[in-house]
């Protein structure tokens, strides 16, 4: 797609979230400031409804109760019967059983367009060694371009690991963004932000890896371009903010910095 940010200013989609208490006000106002409609409704008796006139669901086990994965489970199901795509966020798999068991549930009992999470979580959702400090990435010993294509042909979705550099792959393509800027990290609930603005793009762009690869880069421009303009993570915050609110197709054409590259046959 050419155009996708102007896409979604056009079309407003709305973007259903099931979220991270943390995090829910910058999910919300990031997802507004790229320009589709947020709602947060997780209460079970209203959820499914909510997912009905939705565009996009993002699922965010940040903030884990079993109440919670119920009314995720039941608006999956939702989406999967609208055909509209499903993001998740696999925040902290790894740290706690019963997280890992959470993530597993939700894999095994609806269909899942996007997994998104950092490397250790991903390898972790992969079958993979890999250690997880809380909800923050730590090290795996595989490869992460390996694990990404072969746990998305396994998973049938499409694989996104957020780290220094972004890997994207549907099983035969891998995109490894290297937009972004170090700041991103000074400050809470980016990770989550993203999970936010590619549940934004999928919603306007049926190409998943695409539109996942897509809002990598623009997300990550964002950041590039507020980092010149702050001194710290509160002006960043700001800046963050406001350089997304002001960003263009046209500009982000001209920053993204991603490869391809293809499964080899």
């Amino acid at each position: 797609m050419n155009n996708p940010l102007k896409t979604i200013r056009e079309r407003k989609p709305l973007i259903h979230h099931i979220t991270n208490w943390v995090t829910i006000y910058d999910s919300a106002n990031m997802t507004r400031a790229f320009g589709a409609l947020p709602v947060m409704a997780h209460a079970p008796e209203e959820c499914t409804e909510m997912t009905g006139i939705s565009s996009a669901l993002v699922l965010n086990i940040g903030t884990l109760t079993s109440e919670i994965i119920d009314s995720m489970l039941l608006s999956a199901a939702a989406a999967n019967e609208k055909k509209i795509p499903v993001v998740l966020d696999a925040v902290g798999v790894g740290a706690t059983k019963f997280r890992d068991e959470m993530a597993a549930k939700i894999l095994n009992s609806v269909h899942v367009d996007i997994i998104k999470g950092n490397y250790s979580e991903i390898a972790k959702l992969a079958g993979e060694s890999a250690e997880t400090k809380g909800v923050e990435a730590t090290t795996i010993s595989a490869d992460p371009e390996r694990i990404a294509k072969e746990f998305a042909k396994s998973s049938s979705a499409i694989v996104v690991m957020t780290g220094k550099e972004d890997i994207i792959s549907d099983g035969e393509r891998v995109f490894v963004v290297r937009n972004g800027h170090e700041q991103m990290g000074s400050i809470v609930g980016t990770g989550c932000m993203v999970a936010s603005v590619i549940g934004s793009f999928a919603a306007v762009n049926s190409d998943y890896c695409e539109a996942s690869r897509d809002a990598l880069c623009y997300f990550g421009i964002a950041g590039e371009l507020a980092a010149v303009k702050s001194s710290g993570p509160g002006s960043f915050k700001v800046n963050l903010y406001d350089e997304v609110f002001n960003l263009s197709d046209e500009k982000a054409r001209s920053m993204m910095n991603f490869e391809e590259k293809r499964a080899q046959k």
